[in-house]
């Protein structure tokens, strides 16, 4: 059925297995072990926390060591990344609906029911089981943001990516700079306010108080927090999504060398260093007044503010290893043709053939996982809280941080297996599955 109507669109479904592009769904594989990572430190809820609090306080040194490397590589780190490829990923979908001969208003339409379910979703996540839930805050984004911007030129993303720049940096430095004003920077923020690992409700020994208190954490969360990044600028990395996929960046990473060098050298360099006199007032190794490392500090600020800047720096080098690898391979492959009519050393051909192939068979489930994303998310809560949390078997209360880390990879791996072997029988993720039947249909293309 084809149609160019603006009110009759065209039944394409999503995207076909040929049209993937290895970057964003590597991406999303890594970012998954990222955000289950960092979800660790609220499911330890017995340990005692420091002023920021969220991440432990107490523990061995390796635990500390594991702390330290949280808030350097993870804590606000995460959620930019995932914006990028949430944003990416809409534009996407857009663009291979308008290609297929749909109306943009049709495509619009699709990605409004979408974000839609999303919020319904997430409200379900957090309810049932995990109070931090992502998936209906990003549903709020990409419902706005989607009608605003899905159909504007680039010339007008990248205004609005600048307005969005601004506001970020002038509402984060306000309350810092007001505070220098006064010579009070070590009082901004509130050291003995309500440890925001809390919210979670991991601690609760029973599951309707906990569903309770989630729902709650939930819905601010998923409305008033993303109504707050709109307002304050903190869209800007779901546009740069957007505009990335209007380029291809992600899909032809060898094009766009130069950009993905310099976002991931000086992301990563500046979120980093963002991070680093958190890291150190952590564990002990700078003396900052406790006001300054609490939530609502400076130095939370300051971390907050260049996560943006690693998320955007962790999405880039993920890039530039795809186009690394798959360079690679081409070698290898043009390679082994070669040797076939003349012939080299082959204890050398053997190994390099065992090492692509190990290498292909990692990097294929780790982005099977990224197709299957939605399917994994949900997944890491399905296994994580019911063993963690008070309410459930309270395994919890006996973790440190750095066994914690373990138990989070070891939850991230069972959903690399379970994603592996999906994608050898050809089978989408149960979740991706459902979405798509609500977004297309049953009536809808094959795709």
């Amino acid at each position: 059925m084809t149609t160019t109507s603006e009110d009759t669109p065209v039944r394409r479904g999503g995207v076909r297995a040929e049209e993937r592009a290895l970057a964003p769904d590597l991406a999303r594989g890594i970012m998954l072990l990222l955000i289950v990572l960092s979800n660790t430190a609220f499911h330890l809820w017995a340990a005692r926390r420091g002023p920021s609090g969220w991440q432990p306080a107490d523990g061995s040194w390796l635990d500390h060591a594991v702390q330290f490397t949280m808030i350097i590589v993870l804590d606000l780190r995460v959620y930019p990344l995932f914006a990028f490829l949430f944003g990416y990923g809409m534009m996407q979908l857009f663009l291979r609906q308008t290609a297929a001969g749909n109306s943009e208003r049709g495509a619009a339409r699709i990605l409004r029911r979408r974000s839609l379910w999303l919020i319904v979703i997430g409200l379900l996540h957090s309810t049932l089981l995990m109070a931090g839930d992502i998936v209906g805050y990003y549903g709020v984004l990409s419902l706005v943001l989607g009608l605003v911007f899905l159909r504007r030129s680039e010339r007008a993303l990248k205004r609005w990516i600048c307005v969005g720049a601004v506001l970020m940096v002038f509402f984060a430095a306000q309350p810092v700079v007001a505070a220098l004003l006064r010579g009070e920077l070590g009082t901004l923020g509130d050291a003995g306010a309500e440890p925001g690992f809390l919210a979670y409700a991991a601690q609760e020994g029973k599951w309707l108080t906990a569903a309770g208190t989630r729902l709650e954490t939930g819905l601010f969360v998923t409305f008033l927090a993303s109504a707050l990044a709109l307002v304050g600028g903190g869209y800007v990395v779901f546009l740069l999504g957007f505009w990335a996929a209007r380029r291809r960046v992600l899909e032809e990473p060898g094009r766009h060398r130069t950009l993905l060098r310099r976002t991931a050298v000086i992301g990563i360099t500046v979120g980093w260093l963002g991070a680093l006199p958190a890291a150190l007032a952590h564990i002990g190794a700078l003396d900052v007044p406790a006001d300054a490392q609490s939530e609502e500090g400076a130095l939370t600020l300051l971390r907050d503010v260049t996560g943006n800047a690693a998320g955007l720096g962790y999405v880039a080098a993920v890039a530039l290893f795809v186009h690394w690898w798959s360079s690679r391979r081409a070698s290898a492959g043009s390679g082994a043709s070669g040797r076939a009519g003349g012939g080299t050393s082959a204890g050398v051909d053997a190994g390099a053939g065992v090492e692509v192939g190990v290498g292909a068979t990692v990097v294929t489930a780790v982005s099977a996982v990224g197709k299957r994303s939605l399917s994994c998310y949900l997944a890491h809560s399905l296994l994580f809280a019911p063993v963690l949390a008070a309410w459930g078997l309270g395994l919890g209360e006996h973790l440190s941080s750095w066994t914690m880390a373990l138990f989070a990879v070891g939850v991230w791996l069972v959903t690399v297996a379970g994603a592996y072997a999906l994608e050898r029988a050809g089978r989408r993720g149960p979740a991706e599955a459902v979405l798509r039947r609500l977004m297309y249909g049953a009536r809808a293309k094959a795709g």
